[in-house]
């Protein structure tokens, strides 16, 4: 028998409900800058597959009517990872002028004293999602400092 190894696995893509196709592809394009690989606009089976260069990163399925609830098992949060912090700057810069309300002031760590952070924020159907680096991110104080950031939003 051959033995499986969670070192050969790695997420793959993310597929969303959502109540509104359009809305939600112009959100994840205008805030990520994904494109559109493929979608389907029939009235029954309305979806979207979104990434960057050939990599797909997100699906879409309007399929859900409401808003996120954050109080059902499920989808904790959508975190996207950058390589500096200089990258979540610039994130955090193309929020602002989307006008996309962030949670606590910006960017800010993981935890107490912790290098990695970044920004906290809800797409248009209310899924928390996080923008971070690994390191550069301990210039404040973290928001929780007995339990991660991330964790409680």
């Amino acid at each position: 028998m051959t033995t499986l190894s969670v070192s050969h696995l790695q997420t793959g893509h993310v597929g969303l409900n959502v109540t509104n196709l359009h809305r939600s592809q112009q959100f994840y394009h205008d805030v990520f800058g994904f494109e559109t690989f493929q979608e389907s606009a029939d009235a029954d089976r309305r979806y979207a597959f979104l990434g960057q260069g050939s990599r797909l990163v997100l699906t879409l399925w309007q399929q859900s009517e409401g808003q996120f609830a954050t109080n059902r098992p499920g989808l904790h949060h959508l975190s996207f990872q950058v390589d500096t912090i200089e990258q979540v700057r610039a994130y955090e810069a193309r929020l602002q002028q989307l006008n996309i309300p962030l949670f606590y002031d910006g960017i800010v760590p993981h935890g107490e004293r912790a290098a990695s952070g970044g920004l906290f924020f809800l797409d248009p159907d209310g899924i928390r999602l996080e923008i971070y680096t690994a390191t550069g991110a301990n210039e404040q104080p973290a928001p929780n400092s007995d339990a991660p950031t991330c964790g409680f939003f």
